[in-house]
């Protein structure tokens, strides 16, 4: 089991523990952005959304939201350019956790969220309340993580180009191929299975995370924060074992 979760952070990919990592991630996905909404009443992965908000309070002259609106695409992005420094700055140095630090540090961030969410609110800016900020963060820095492993194939914060994908495989599935037998239209069944299970974890971790922050309250995210951190920390202690190695030699 443990070998199992190293694996799928690993260096080495295999489309296997990349649906792994994808289905997983949907999940941690799914379930931190039902519950934020709950908390900070929006959902901090939909980029589109959130830039057609802000294109609409610049035209409202609604500049308060214009300003909570760019700061969260912020620091969506600055999510995702954090992970690209964590991944390159590891893989520079052939460490075997270069995939997995950026989710030890989405976890530390749940852990905290979890831990201290509530207290947090109290001292909020009320232009951009800094829990919107570290969910954005958080999503950002996830995204890129997946995206980078799978080069792009697979997305985790967001499900409309999983939709519009599986959309299009459907198509070809039903598709009725007439008058020739050559250039077929067939659909990728491999990638439906796929597409079917990270749109379906998402969901799942959707309904998981509601429930979990209605119930419980921001430690909800907790569990979320100890899925991570168990895929990570076996590449972690295995670049520890290596560092003393090297410093006792």
């Amino acid at each position: 089991m443990f070998h199992s979760f190293q694996a799928w952070t690993a260096l080495q990919r295999t489309p296997k523990t990349n649906f792994q990592l994808g289905v997983v991630l949907c999940f941690v996905a799914g379930a931190t952005n039902a519950g934020g909404f709950l908390a900070v009443g929006q959902y901090t992965s939909h980029m589109s959304g959130m830039v057609s908000s802000v294109a609409d309070n610049v035209i409202l002259a609604q500049w308060g939201l214009v300003i909570s609106g760019v700061a969260a695409v912020l620091a969506f992005l600055a999510g995702a350019m954090t992970t690209a420094w964590m991944v390159n700055w590891a893989m520079r140095r052939h460490l075997h956790s270069a995939y997995g630090r950026p989710l030890l540090l989405e976890a530390m961030l749940l852990l905290v969220f979890g831990l201290f969410g509530a207290g947090i609110d109290r001292f909020d800016s009320p232009l951009v309340p800094t829990t919107v900020l570290v969910l954005c963060f958080i999503m950002g820095l996830q995204n890129a993580v997946i995206s980078k492993i799978s080069r792009s194939e697979i997305r985790t914060t967001h499900i409309t180009g999983l939709v519009t994908d599986l959309g299009i495989e459907l198509g070809k599935l039903t598709y009725i191929n007439r008058l020739t037998r050559e250039h077929l239209v067939t659909a990728n069944m491999q990638r439906m299975r796929l597409l079917t299970a990270l749109i379906s974890a998402f969901f799942i971790g959707g309904v998981a995370g509601a429930w979990g922050f209605k119930s419980f309250g921001y430690i909800a995210t907790l569990p979320l924060s100890a899925i991570l951190v168990a895929m990570v920390w076996w590449p972690v202690m295995d670049d520890a074992r290596q560092w003393m190695a090297q410093r006792r030699s």
